[in-house]
């Protein structure tokens, strides 16, 4: 069995994350449930992302200090997600100690090798918040696609890294007023040294095709030197002799985030500073990323080329799982429009399960996928309660009324048997290897395949007709059907742990789903002689009127959340 980092993008610390960013973070839940049940040894890292211009232009627009604001996200998202069930090694931040710590040791590092060198420079200044306009402070039209709200690091339309100089039309995010430009002394990266290398690696990697030939073609357009520091308050103040008043700019500083929050969960389980170089030192270790394809250069481009500049082995992205735009009703998410639904809404709609398997069901792998809410009706009402749900109840309340809640035997399977629970083990099959290819949404697929053939199944069989004239057949049916539960039981747990959970011990199995590994267990018949366990429903479907009332059910589901939120979380999202 092999060693896995599962990472995924930290999200921002300015608001409760919405769909489509917690999308990232539970499909790297899911990915590293399923390694785990495949025996595999698993590290599962983020954090909060707490740092750099979005957190300090939230801050200033609300009259507060940015760590009043992080402290406060981050407290109530670890909250989030625990209701969402992510089984996190470690959920860090930025402003843990070993994070800045690691981060200033790296960047002196690459200083000391050459590849950090101090620049001067024009950078816009806003004469009337009299400060200088990093990144977000600064806004305009992308050069590239005309984009009129570009970020003075990166268009969100097309993708493109940008700095503030590329921008059209610039104007200060804060105030709106066109900036001047001042010289400035920051600190560059040359990510042209490792250029070469980092082509020859790209080439000859595993990464998808998609991550790979969009790779490639930046870099053959060249690399240049990127400023790594920023002057803003708020973030790691920058280890540099002369640049006590600066601070690394936050993708260089989240980026890192990967490694020292290893290097903080190794050390919290009783290991030494140097354990986390057993995982990322280790050429057989795979390194996993769970990001938007906004966020593909960072991690296939930078994150590499900082590891190479270091120096040191690292061990660098085995697979960059980026998938495309989770869009809400045809539009893209917005705090400040109040399009969307945020996590902790979410959950007074729904259990947290359903929403798990509805966004892995509309997680969008290859093109933009827009959240609907009549498929989310659909998702729980047919898919979970009828496919998933019906035959689980069904079989079980058989057993229970018909054999005393006790699971009757295989007998004498027939040839129809043995072929069904043969195209289920082949079914199975199928998921194992989507979720080896990090296809999520496709391996979700197979496993409501599993479910709908054992429904036909038990449909065409009609144990309770068989049972009036041959009790022992009907037994077999019914144990057979068991066996295809069973094998449910197994395939929802990466997507839905805690009906994966309940199922189990209705089943009358003891322990943990999550322990009954794969290899050993999936599509393994389940015998007869044992006691069920308490039954009951796994799922309930939505009302028939739940389409109708959407909008009243979202505003009541804002406002309940809202009365639930830390103080400065309040009254932001609440349509109106």
């Amino acid at each position: 069995m092999g060693k896995y980092i599962v990472a995924s993008a930290w999200p921002y610390s300015n608001f409760i994350p919405h769909l489509g960013t917690v999308l990232h973070l539970l499909s790297a839940d899911v990915y590293a449930r399923y390694l785990k049940l495949m025996g595999h040894d698993v590290v599962f890292v983020t954090g909060s992302d707490e740092h750099g211009t979005p957190i300090e232009l939230e801050a200033r627009k609300r009259g507060i200090k940015p760590k009043e604001l992080t402290d406060q996200v981050h407290a109530y998202d670890v909250e989030l997600f625990k209701k969402f069930e992510f089984d996190f090694s470690l959920y860090s931040r930025t402003e843990s100690p070993i994070h800045k710590e690691f981060v200033r040791e790296f960047f002196l590092n690459l200083q000391r090798r050459g590849y950090v060198f101090p620049q001067d420079e024009e950078m816009p200044y806003c004469p009337n918040d009299k400060m200088f306009l990093p990144d977000r402070f600064i806004e305009g039209t992308c050069p590239y696609c005309g984009y009129e709200h570009a970020r003075g690091d990166q268009c969100d339309n097309c993708g493109r890294l940008l700095t503030p100089r590329d921008l059209i039309n610039p104007r200060c995010a804060i105030c709106g007023a066109t900036p001047i430009w001042l010289k400035t002394t920051n600190y560059y990266i040359d990510l042209g040294k490792v250029q070469e290398k980092l082509l020859s690696w790209l080439q000859s990697s595993e990464l998808q095709d998609s991550v790979k030939n969009y790779s490639i073609e930046w870099v053959k357009q060249g690399l240049k030197p990127r400023a790594l520091t920023r002057d803003i308050e708020w973030g790691i103040q920058a280890p540099f002799e002369g640049a006590e008043n600066k601070t690394i700019y936050v993708w260089f500083d989240a980026l890192l985030g990967y490694v020292s929050a290893t290097k903080e969960y190794l050390m919290s389980k009783g290991g030494d500073e140097n354990s986390w170089k057993q995982w990322w030192f280790d050429p057989s270790t795979r390194s996993v990323y769970f990001i938007g394809k906004d966020n593909i250069p960072f991690h296939s481009i930078i994150l590499p080329s900082l590891f190479m500049a270091s120096g040191d082995p690292y061990v660098l992205p085995w697979r960059i799982s980026a998938t495309d735009y989770l869009l809400y009703e045809g539009r893209h998410f917005s705090k400040s429009r109040r399009v969307g639904v945020w996590i902790d809404e979410a959950l007074e709609i729904a259990p947290a399960d359903y929403w798990r398997w509805a966004l892995i069901r509309m997680r969008p792998e290859s093109g933009d996928v827009s959240f609907q809410w009549k498929e989310f009706y659909r998702i729980v009402n047919s898919e979970l309660n009828d496919d998933i749900g019906n035959l689980a109840y069904r079989v079980l309340s058989f057993v229970k009324s018909r054999f005393d809640g006790v699971m009757p035997p295989a007998t004498a399977p027939d040839t129809r048997d043995k072929e069904t629970l043969e195209e289920a083990t082949s079914l199975a099959s199928k998921v194992i290897e989507h979720m080896d290819n990090v296809e999520l949404k496709r391996a979700s697929e197979f496993v409501l395949e599993v479910a709908r053939l054992g429904n036909r199944y038990l449909n065409e069989s009609a144990p309770w007709d068989l049972i009036k004239r041959d009790r022992e057949r009907a037994g077999t049916v019914i144990n057979v059907a068991a066996s295809i539960v069973k094998t449910v039981a197994h395939l929802i747990t990466p997507f839905m742990p805690s009906i994966a959970e309940d199922l189990w011990h209705q089943l009358g199995f003891t322990g943990s789903v999550m322990d009954a590994k794969w290899p050993e267990n999936l599509g393994k018949p389940i015998s007869g002689g044992s006691r069920i366990g308490e039954i009951h429903p796994l799922f309930r479907k939505l009302p028939e009127d739940f389409l109708n009332n959407i909008e009243r059910i979202i505003e009541e589901s804002r406002a309940k959340a809202n009365s639930k939120r830390p103080p400065l979380l309040k009254d932001y999202g609440i349509a109106g």
